[in-house]
Protein backbone atom coordinates (compact mmCIF):
# COMPACT_ATOMS: atom_id res chain seq x y z
CA UNK A 1 0.00 0.00 0.00
CA UNK A 2 1.24 3.32 -0.62
CA UNK A 3 1.31 6.31 1.12
CA UNK A 4 -1.97 7.63 1.76
CA UNK A 5 -2.65 11.87 1.06
CA UNK A 6 -3.21 13.43 4.58
CA UNK A 7 -6.43 14.20 3.34
CA UNK A 8 -7.06 10.93 3.97
CA UNK A 9 -6.04 10.31 7.57
CA UNK A 10 -9.52 10.85 9.13
CA UNK A 11 -10.96 7.92 7.24
CA UNK A 12 -8.02 5.67 8.21
CA UNK A 13 -8.03 6.98 11.93
CA UNK A 14 -11.99 6.43 11.79
CA UNK A 15 -11.62 2.88 10.41
CA UNK A 16 -8.57 1.60 12.72
CA UNK A 17 -11.27 2.38 15.43
CA UNK A 18 -14.28 1.10 14.26
CA UNK A 19 -12.07 -2.01 14.55
CA UNK A 20 -10.90 -1.17 17.80
CA UNK A 21 -14.12 -0.84 19.26
CA UNK A 22 -15.69 -4.15 17.72
CA UNK A 23 -12.95 -6.35 19.99
CA UNK A 24 -14.16 -7.21 23.12
CA UNK A 25 -12.53 -6.54 26.54
CA UNK A 26 -11.08 -9.84 28.00
CA UNK A 27 -12.76 -8.87 31.74
CA UNK A 28 -15.69 -6.83 32.71
CA UNK A 29 -18.86 -5.64 31.49
CA UNK A 30 -17.31 -3.10 29.61
CA UNK A 31 -18.95 -1.57 26.04
CA UNK A 32 -16.60 0.25 23.88
CA UNK A 33 -17.84 4.05 22.27
CA UNK A 34 -16.20 5.92 19.62
CA UNK A 35 -16.39 9.68 19.48
CA UNK A 36 -15.39 11.42 16.55
CA UNK A 37 -15.64 15.26 15.70
CA UNK A 38 -14.58 15.17 12.22
CA UNK A 39 -15.04 18.72 11.45
CA UNK A 40 -12.74 19.48 14.12
CA UNK A 41 -10.05 16.11 13.69
CA UNK A 42 -10.69 14.82 16.73
CA UNK A 43 -11.39 10.98 17.69
CA UNK A 44 -11.68 8.75 20.50
CA UNK A 45 -12.27 5.17 21.30
CA UNK A 46 -13.29 4.91 24.98
CA UNK A 47 -14.84 2.13 27.17
CA UNK A 48 -17.51 2.45 29.71
CA UNK A 49 -18.81 -0.16 32.02
CA UNK A 50 -17.99 -2.14 35.17
CA UNK A 51 -15.47 -4.65 36.39
CA UNK A 52 -17.24 -6.15 39.37
CA UNK A 53 -17.27 -3.14 41.38
CA UNK A 54 -15.21 -0.62 39.88
CA UNK A 55 -16.78 1.89 37.85
CA UNK A 56 -14.44 2.08 34.07
CA UNK A 57 -14.86 5.35 32.03
CA UNK A 58 -11.53 5.83 30.15
CA UNK A 59 -10.01 6.76 27.24
CA UNK A 60 -8.34 3.57 25.17
CA UNK A 61 -7.43 6.14 22.49
CA UNK A 62 -7.63 9.17 21.54
CA UNK A 63 -6.33 11.12 18.19
CA UNK A 64 -6.23 14.45 16.51
CA UNK A 65 -5.61 15.37 13.29
CA UNK A 66 -3.59 19.43 13.25
CA UNK A 67 -3.05 20.32 8.97
CA UNK A 68 -1.29 17.22 7.49
CA UNK A 69 -0.32 15.68 11.29
CA UNK A 70 -1.71 12.52 13.18
CA UNK A 71 -1.76 13.79 16.39
CA UNK A 72 -1.23 10.52 18.84
CA UNK A 73 -2.67 12.11 22.33
CA UNK A 74 -3.15 8.41 24.01
CA UNK A 75 -2.51 4.85 22.67
CA UNK A 76 -4.29 2.30 25.74
CA UNK A 77 -3.24 -0.06 22.82
CA UNK A 78 -1.29 -3.35 23.51
CA UNK A 79 -0.13 -3.32 19.51
CA UNK A 80 0.51 0.66 19.49
CA UNK A 81 -1.86 2.30 17.13
CA UNK A 82 1.13 4.41 15.17
CA UNK A 83 1.97 1.00 13.93
CA UNK A 84 -1.59 0.13 12.56
CA UNK A 85 -1.82 3.68 10.93
CA UNK A 86 1.76 2.97 9.58
CA UNK A 87 0.57 0.18 7.71
CA UNK A 88 -2.27 1.32 6.32
CA UNK A 89 -0.67 4.33 4.39
CA UNK A 90 -0.16 7.09 7.18
CA UNK A 91 3.44 8.39 6.36
CA UNK A 92 5.67 7.89 10.00
CA UNK A 93 6.62 11.79 9.13
CA UNK A 94 3.24 12.62 9.73
CA UNK A 95 2.52 11.02 13.05
CA UNK A 96 3.39 13.38 16.43
CA UNK A 97 3.39 10.71 19.33
CA UNK A 98 1.81 13.59 21.75
CA UNK A 99 1.76 11.82 24.97
CA UNK A 100 5.58 11.48 24.78
CA UNK A 101 7.16 14.76 25.90
CA UNK A 102 8.32 16.95 23.14
CA UNK A 103 12.02 16.41 24.04
CA UNK A 104 11.19 12.99 24.21
CA UNK A 105 9.83 12.88 20.25
CA UNK A 106 12.64 14.46 19.19
CA UNK A 107 14.61 11.49 20.04
CA UNK A 108 12.66 9.61 18.11
CA UNK A 109 12.61 11.56 14.98
CA UNK A 110 15.89 11.22 15.09
CA UNK A 111 16.23 7.81 14.77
Amino acid sequence: MGVVAPTEHGSVVRKVLEEYAGLVPSQGELAAELVFDESRGHYELLYVGWEGWRRVHGTVVHVDLRGDLVWIQHDGTEAGIADELISRGVDPDRIVLGFQHPSMRALVAAR
